[in-house]
This record gives structure tokens, C-alpha cells and sequence, in this order.
């Protein structure tokens, strides 16, 4: 099959065609911010507004992760412009997310921290007030913990769990400020609910899921689990 060649911030790529522009950057080592992005699924969710990337002969900035390569496409991943929005949609995130580095179990794991740190922003909004909602942690899964107050809503986790596991015990309900990731019914994610499989932990770009104590798997257990 012919590669398509395009260049990314001077550098020149080859990619498959079809292939989503994100994942034709990340494989090359070009990073670009990103949190929802599912590589196996189809139809991005292009939730997180974060990905943004100018192109040449385009007007305005587009989303890497919904954009197919082609030929000869020219692409600036640090253009002002497409900053400024990804830095927005960035604060626009941290000022509803509980900021604990020191206490989650995702620290120096964590996609956010990842990203303030190439880009070199800082973790803490300065644009927006913070307004955190305090929202219960559910501890009753003997494998790990859901916090929803470290969740992002990038929806990972949940087309995992209802992609491999067929369980569709995890999603969102509400709008807006109000969305949450939940479990149907709102019931606790305990062991008769879920099959303890990982899966959703594995997914999660911050500490919103989390192995508790001694229950990380090995990665031959966590293999088989999947």
C-alpha cells in the first residue's frame, strides 16, 4: 500500500491513508496534546478540544484527531493560534479538576501533567475560576477506586469497558458542568458489577481510576485479564 507523505513542523512523514493525523504525529515522535483519542475506534470523539493544529491554506485550526493525511499536507502543531485554543480548552479542564498531584496515585503518570509540561503550562487555571464539585469516590470495587473528581470526561474507560467487555457498566449522565462518568443506575462499581478486568483502569489518562494497593496486575495477569 502507498504511504502518504505530508510534512509536520518542518519534519517530513509517511502515513497510511485514512490514517487520522494524530496518530500518523505520535508515531513519528511529533506529540500533540491529546486526551479522548482511541486509536482502535472509528469515529473519534474529538471531545477534549485539545488537539488542535493549523494547516496550511486553512483558514482556521482543526482537530488532529479527525483530520485524514494527505498528500503534500503541510502542518504546524505549535501555530499561535491553535495554542491559544488547546491552552484554553486546557483551563477551561483544570478548573473543574480536583488539583491533588501529591495525593494521586496517577502522579508523574498522569496525560495532564505530560501535557503541561511539554507545552509548558502550568496545571493550575489562571483565566477561569475554579469550581470543583465534590463529587463521592467510590472505594467498593476490591481492585480499584473511581474518583470522579480526577475524571475528565474523555470517555476512554467507557468504550473500553463496553468494547471489550460488553458490560457497558460505566458511562455519563447529565450535561454539561454537570456530566459525570457513572455506572448505570448510579450504583457502586463493586465487584457484582464489574469483572474486574482492568480494562478501564488501563484506559484512564489521570488517577480518576486506580489500582488500589497491591492490586496492580503484573503484566502477564493484566494481559490475560484482557
Amino acid at each position: 500500500m502507498k504511504k502518504v507523505a505530508l510534512t509536520v513542523n518542518g519534519q517530513k512523514i509517511t502515513a497510511r491513508p485514512g490514517e487520522k493525523l494524530l496518530w500518523a504525529a505520535l508515531d513519528n515522535g511529533i506529540y500533540i496534546p491529546n486526551l479522548c483519542g482511541i486509536r482502535e475506534k472509528p469515529e473519534p470523539n474529538a471531545s477534549c478540544r485539545l488537539c488542535w493544529v493549523e494547516i496550511k491554506g486553512r483558514k482556521e485550526p482543526v482537530t488532529a484527531c479527525t483530520e485524514p493525511v494527505a498528500d503534500g499536507l503541510v502542518v504546524n502543531t505549535r501555530g499561535e493560534r491553535a495554542l491559544e485554543l488547546a491552552h484554553t480548552g486546557f483551563e477551561l479542564l483544570m478548573a473543574s479538576h480536583d488539583l491533588d498531584c501529591a495525593h494521586c496515585p496517577a502522579n508523574r503518570a498522569c496525560e495532564l501533567q505530560k501535557i503541561a509540561r511539554v507545552l509548558g503550562w502550568k496545571l493550575k487555571p489562571h483565566r477561569f475560576r475554579v469550581l470543583l464539585r465534590g463529587l463521592p469516590v467510590d472505594d467498593s470495587n476490591p481492585v480499584f477506586t473511581l474518583n470522579p473528581n480526577w475524571c475528565v470526561l474523555c470517555g476512554r474507560c467507557v468504550w473500553a469497558c463496553r468494547q471489550y467487555v460488553k458490560s457497558g457498566v460505566l458511562g455519563f449522565a447529565h450535561r454539561g458542568f454537570e456530566r459525570v462518568l457513572t455506572t448505570f443506575g448510579d450504583e457502586p462499581i463493586g465487584g457484582d458489577r464489574c469483572l474486574d478486568c482492568v480494562r478501564c483502569v488501563a484506559a484512564c489518562p489521570t488517577g480518576a481510576l486506580s489500582f488500589k494497593e497491591g492490586k496492580r496486575p503484573s503484566d502477564e495477569s493484566a494481559g490475560s485479564a484482557h
